[in-house]
Parts: structure tokens; sequence; C-alpha cells
């Protein structure tokens, strides 16, 4: 995943541009998965995502795209143990930035 500048809300295209995913995709898991993805609507009618749903955004993709799982098995994982996989997540996200700062060093040398 691409990295999101910090802020509050982030809409559709910025969230399927950093999962390298269509936008239509971003909309169609909305819908799947909306006991965890509640989006405001601005004035013009666009979604704003918060960061809480960036990181629902971040276990659909970790669930469905990595491991492979359907999207019924995806929903029956999540709501079975939504915790316990985001802290695998948080794991994974650490050691992805260890590598990477491991990999600078190697080329510094």
């Amino acid at each position: 995943m691409a990295n999101l500048p910090d802020k509050l809300y982030y809409r559709t295209g910025e969230i399927a541009n950093a999962f390298n995913v269509n936008p239509s995709l971003i909309r169609y898991w909305e819908r799947e998965f909306s006991f965890i993805l509640k989006p405001k609507k601005n004035a013009k009618g666009e979604r704003l995502y918060s960061k809480k749903e960036l990181e629902q955004f971040r276990l659909i993709y970790h669930l469905v795209k990595e491991k492979g799982f359907t999207l019924e098995g995806a929903k029956k994982t999540i709501k079975a143990s939504r915790q316990k996989i985001n802290k695998n997540l948080s794991i994974i996200d650490r050691l992805e930035y260890v590598k990477t700062e491991l990999k600078k060093i190697r080329e510094n040398l």
C-alpha cells in the first residue's frame, strides 16, 4: 500500500490509488462490508473515508487480495476475530518498515 498523507478524510480515488485497485472496487467493498465501512459524504455526495476506515480497507485488502479469502470468508473472519487480525497486520507493517530500513542500510555500505 502506498503511503497516504496524514489527514482526516480520504476520497475514494486516493484509497484506490493507495491499494492499486479501481475506485469501483472500493465502492463495492463499501457495500459488501457496510458493517465496518460507513463513509461520510460531503455536499457534492463524494465519499470521505476516515483513518479508521482506511485501516478497515487495509484489513479487507489483506484478507481478499493477499490471503485469497472469498468475500464471505473475509466477512466471517472479520466478524469473528477483527482485533487479532488488526494486531497481525500491525506486526506485518512494522516488519515491512524494518525490511525497508535494512535495505537502505545495505545500500549505503
